[in-house]
């Protein structure tokens, strides 16, 4: 095989993976629309359950002053007869620990744990998992603002599959006030949504939303609980539920409001974090996977082990295309006349076409006014492989070599402008 054979065959990989994929993702998300989607009710008119267990709501906090208020009084009218809201004050440096005490005082159903350092959000969810009275735990994070249904969706899908460890809900972005926020609402239909629905139909997740989610307490128990060393809690424990034996699901209907980073430095900090806490889990999943044999878990293993390679042949490529250009006059002519470059451009181009389309068609029923952001959904795809690219090559070596038994700690993130 020849160097200019293996460069022919990056090239097609580089192109074709975000292409397969795209479709992988369509095909799922049409699947799930079909065969779950048909004749479900509208999100806003939630049918009556046989019984309405009780349920407590995880809330870690950590300087969540500005946020912790309006937060809480939306959990405290959410439309379900028997819930709990415990907020965990993870070592807060602002006023988190008196706006929680004062919202204590007028919300019975609140109550209030305090840390005296921050210790993480996995080993906040522990605590608040310990005091928790019932066996459904609802997580959500202290700038989240939970639809009043939310509750409901989760017990009703919970209820209708025993085997059902836990349950992701539908995050929504709040906050548009920049071309970046506008770019994620993209992101989250086209994208998140998407893959959540065709990974629920294909049998494993990869990750739960953690700001909007509900778990079996039995099956966090078999998981291990939430692990203290992560930086990405939600990717950790979605492994660790599957791989004890429970699956996990996606339901749309259950909504939530979220905010987003609006600033390049802030959208980077929270996708490097999640590239190398996703990174870690996986490798630190491989000999259980093998061992149990959870083979539709290795489909995702090796799924997110060909996005590492593709970010790095992409990088790589590109890198040498600059070197070409500003070392070698490069000729631009072998760019505007190779036609399989034009023909694999075109088609990624109809392929995020279709890929905005479905989205919108999928999730219009949650979010009406969703076609307004049709000409930000269409781009983002392009933007989403962009930066899986630049964060996975930044974030694979962080993974590698992050010490181990270091606690995961938070930091508040970049909430947007409001």
């Amino acid at each position: 095989m020849t160097l200019q054979d293996l460069r022919g065959y990056a090239g097609a990989f580089c192109f074709g993976y975000p292409f397969v994929l795209a479709w992988y993702w369509i095909i799922g998300a049409l699947l799930f629309r079909l065969i779950r989607g048909r004749h479900e009710p509208l999100y806003d008119q939630p049918p009556k359950l046989e019984e309405y267990p009780p349920v407590s709501i995880l809330l870690p906090c950590h300087n969540e002053e500005a946020h912790a208020e309006e937060t809480i009084s939306v959990l405290a009218s959410l439309d379900y007869p028997d819930y709990e809201i415990i907020a965990i004050n993870d070592g807060s440096t602002d006023g988190t620990a008196q706006v929680l005490e004062a919202l204590a005082e007028r919300i019975p159903r609140l109550r209030v744990v305090h840390l005296r350092q921050n210790q993480g959000k996995s080993t906040a969810m522990n605590i608040g998992a310990l005091v928790a009275r019932s066996q459904i735990l609802v997580g959500t994070d202290g700038d989240a603002l939970l639809d009043r249904h939310s509750l409901i969706w989760f017990v009703r899908r919970l209820r209708s599959d025993p085997e059902l460890g836990g349950v992701t809900g539908n995050p929504r972005i709040r906050n548009r006030a920049t071309m970046l926020g506008r770019m994620q609402v993209g992101e989250f239909s086209s994208i998140i949504g998407m893959i959540k629905r065709a990974q629920t139909v294909y049998g494993s997740l990869f990750t739960v939303s953690g700001v909007m989610c509900a778990f079996r307490k039995r099956a966090l128990h078999d998981a291990g609980w939430w692990c203290p060393e992560t930086i990405t809690d939600d990717v950790d424990v979605s492994w660790r539920v599957q791989l004890a034996g429970w699956r996990l699901s996606y339901e749309p209907k259950a909504l939530c409001w979220i905010l987003m980073p609006e600033t390049f430095k802030g959208l980077w900090r929270q996708r490097l974090r999640w590239s190398e806490g996703g990174t870690s889990a996986v490798i630190s999943s491989i000999g259980t996977l093998l061992r149990r044999r959870r083979w539709s878990m290795l489909v995702i293993w090796l799924n997110y082990a060909a996005s590492i390679v593709w970010a790095y042949l992409a990088v790589g490529g590109v890198l040498l295309w600059l070197v070409h250009i500003f070392a070698m006059s490069f000729d631009y002519s072998l760019l505007t006349s190779n036609p399989l470059a034009k023909s694999w451009a075109t088609l990624l181009a109809l392929t995020y076409l279709t890929q905005a389309i479905v989205s919108i068609a999928i999730d219009s029923r949650f979010e009406p006014g969703i076609r307004r952001s049709l000409f930000w959904i269409i781009w983002f795809p392009f933007a989403f492989w962009l930066i899986l690219a630049a964060t996975a090559v930044a974030g694979f070596p962080k993974a590698i070599f992050r010490r181990r038994g270091k606690r995961g700690v938070w930091t508040s993130p970049d909430r947007g402008f409001r």
